[in-house]
C-alpha cells in the first residue's frame, strides 16, 4: 500500500496488525522496522514491486525493541547487509542480550475497547516470543538524519522509543507511540512505560505538519493527519 510517494506501507493481522514502511528517495531504500514473520517475505516482496533489489535495502530503522517490530530483522540484514539503527537504549535488547522492559499493567485485565491485544499483552510480559536477535550497528540520537528521515526521540512507549520525519513528504512514522488498531489512540494503553514521557511526545509530534502518520499497529492516518494527533493531547 502506497501511502504518498516513496512511501510504502506493509503488514497484516500478525504481531497485532503490526506495520513497517519502506521508503524510497530515489536513490536508495530505507525500512522502518521488520514486522513480525521472521523470513521478512512481506518486505522482500515490497522491494520486488518497487522494481529493485534487497541489495538496495541501505537502512534499517528500529522504532523500539517489541517483539512484533524486529521479526524479519536478522533475515534482512542477512540478506542486504544493511546498516541496522536504534536508539542506544534499545540496542542490547534488539542484540538479545536483555529482555524488553514489561509493565506490570500488562498481565491485569484489559482495557475496555483492548479485548483483542490483550493474549499479545501477556506474551510479552512473560516473554513467550522471542525474535531473532541481531547486533546494531549505529545507535541514534535526537536531531539525527539517516537517508531522508529526521530521527525524534519519543520516549514513553519505551525508553528508547524513535519516531522518523520525511518533512520533505510530510511524512511522520510514529512507532508505537500512535496506534489505529483496535482503535485510534495514544498506544495501547498498559503498554506504554512512563505515561508523562508519552504525553510529551505525543504533543511534539503533533505540532510536526504531516500530511501522513504510519503507525506501529494498523492502517496509516493520511490527509491532515497531525490533525488526528492533536485530538490525543487534549
Amino acid at each position: 500500500m502506497q501511502i504518498a510517494d516513496g512511501v510504502y506501507s506493509m503488514g497484516n493481522e500478525k504481531g497485532g496488525h503490526v506495520r513497517a514502511f519502506l521508503l524510497d528517495d530515489g536513490k536508495d531504500l530505507t525500512l522502518i522496522d521488520t514486522l513480525f514473520e521472521t523470513d521478512a517475505r512481506l518486505v522482500l516482496d515490497q522491494i520486488g514491486r518497487t522494481n529493485k533489489t534487497v541489495a538496495d535495502l541501505k537502512h534499517i530503522l528500529l522504532t523500539h525493541a517489541h517483539r512484533s517490530h524486529l521479526g524479519g530483522l536478522a533475515e534482512l540484514k542477512r540478506l542486504s547487509g544493511a546498516t541496522v539503527y536504534s536508539h542506544e537504549w534499545e540496542a542490547d535488547i534488539i542484540a538479545g542480550e536483555r529482555k524488553a522492559q514489561a509493565s506490570a499493567r500488562q498481565l491485569l485485565r484489559p482495557y475496555t475497547g483492548y479485548l483483542k491485544v490483550y493474549a499479545l499483552q501477556v506474551a510479552f510480559a512473560l516473554g513467550l516470543d522471542n525474535h531473532p536477535p541481531c547486533p546494531v550497528d549505529h545507535t541514534l540520537e535526537d536531531g539525527d538524519r539517516v537517508g531522508p528521515v529526521e530521527v525524534l526521540h519519543t520516549p514513553g512507549h519505551s525508553p528508547g522509543h524513535l519516531a522518523f520525519n520525511w518533512p520533505e513528504r510530510r511524512v511522520l512514522f510514529a512507532g508505537d507511540a500512535v496506534c489505529t488498531w483496535p482503535s485510534f489512540g495514544a498506544g495501547w494503553p498498559t503498554l506504554n512505560l512512563n505515561l508523562a514521557q508519552h504525553r510529551k511526545s505525543i504533543s511534539r509530534m503533533a505540532n510536526l505538519d504531516a500530511w501522513a502518520v504510519g503507525v506501529g499497529h494498523g492502517d496509516p492516518l493520511t490527509g491532515g493527519a497531525t490533525a488526528r494527533l492533536r485530538s490525543l493531547t487534549v
